[in-house]
């Protein structure tokens, strides 16, 4: 994989101890460790969506990933602000989707509540104990006596900027390198600095500009598929890539049976992907259906983030596809099914191949 080392300099690679500047999106509740590990086998830096774990979960998940692989390894967790403990939804909002829980089978609608805490004391020792090469967050930076602590116990610390003042925030408290969100990423945008419903910068504007507000590592995110993207971002000034959508068709992904459908249909039947706050509480990108577009009507009567994952996230338990939650990126039509092993070198054949041709 020496190509793959020249594509950004080598830098990030010697960062994260990697040979291919491939990250695996660390996506909640799609990642697994047989896909992590299948990634960082492969040479790229595998990462896992660690922030719904408790501390003894999250113990057993990073043993898997530590027995599967002796490469690097990559948490991620999010650092956003706690919801006020009465909450709750809309009356409308709860009206449509006391209608869909009927419409499941599911009974009365809950209230809205909160089961993804903040990045707390309990992971953080669990990360010190166990020290994982490399430790992101969503959504900002916890407080930074945290962040000190996840840097003291010898982790690379990343983190998502949706914008170049983002980016400019991350370097001033410490991060190694920058994850430039676009708004054409799949599931949670990480936006944080500003209005999360505005202002949001395609992947193809954010990336150099990114590039030229701070001096640490850019890697590009948001709607990459293929070697095409890959290649474009380096281009405009990227030193690696993370990808989220283009592995959950991967054998290795933890995803419903609807959404690889979906995922593998996109492209046929011109599927769209929304962007709404109506699932959780705050702006994620997903494959439009029934459940999508009438959260989507109604999401400023959203609960806040993320009790509003408590009346949505049940309702695809039946395997109706239309009220199924299909996290995806802007390019989920370009998605390919193989091993996550075999995708990762698709990537660097057809990166190189692009690259080549601009040599």
């Amino acid at each position: 994989m020496a190509g793959a080392a020249d594509w950004g300099g080598g830098r990030l690679q010697a960062l994260l101890g990697i040979e291919i500047p491939i990250l695996l999106a660390p996506m909640a509740g799609a990642t697994t460790p047989a896909l992590t590990a299948a990634v960082s086998n492969a040479g790229g830096l595998g990462g896992h969506g660690a922030t719904t774990f408790a501390p003894e979960k999250l113990k057993d998940e990073i043993a898997a990933m530590r027995a599967a692989t002796n490469r690097p390894i990559h948490l991620n967790f999010f650092a956003h602000a706690e919801p006020p403990a009465d909450g709750e939804a809309g009356p409308a909002m709860r009206t449509m989707l006391q209608t869909l829980w009927n419409d499941a089978g599911l009974g009365a609608l809950p209230p809205a509540e909160s089961a993804w805490p903040s990045f707390h004391e309990g992971q953080l020792a669990v990360i010190g104990a166990m020290r994982p090469q490399v430790v992101s967050f969503h959504f900002g930076l916890p407080g930074q006596k945290l962040v000190d602590r996840v840097k003291a116990a010898g982790c690379q610390v990343l983190c998502s900027a949706t914008a170049p003042a983002e980016a400019v925030e991350l370097e001033k408290r410490g991060v190694d390198a920058v994850i430039a969100q676009g708004f054409e990423a799949g599931g949670h945008s990480g936006i944080y600095l500003s209005d999360p419903m505005q202002g949001a910068m395609t992947t193809m504007a954010l990336v150099p500009q990114v590039a030229d507000a701070v001096g640490l590592p850019v890697i590009a995110a948001g709607g990459i598929m293929d070697g095409r993207g890959i290649a474009a971002a380096l281009m405009l000034g990227a030193a690696g890539v993370q990808i989220g959508t283009a592995f959950l068709s991967c054998p290795e992904a933890s995803v419903s049976g609807a959404h690889r459908a979906a995922l593998l249909e996109a492209r046929a039947k011109g599927t769209p992907t929304v962007l709404t706050k109506g699932i959780s509480g705050r702006p994620a990108r997903g494959l439009r259906n029934r459940l999508l577009a009438q959260v989507k009507a109604l999401e400023n009567e959203a609960a806040p983030f993320p009790m509003q994952n408590a009346l949505t996230r049940s309702l695809g338990s039946a395997g109706d596809p239309e009220l199924t939650v299909m996290w995806a990126g802007g390019g989920a039509a370009l998605s390919r099914a193989m091993p996550a092993a075999e995708l990762v070198s698709l990537l660097v054949a057809e990166t190189e191949a692009v690259l080549a041709r601009y040599a």
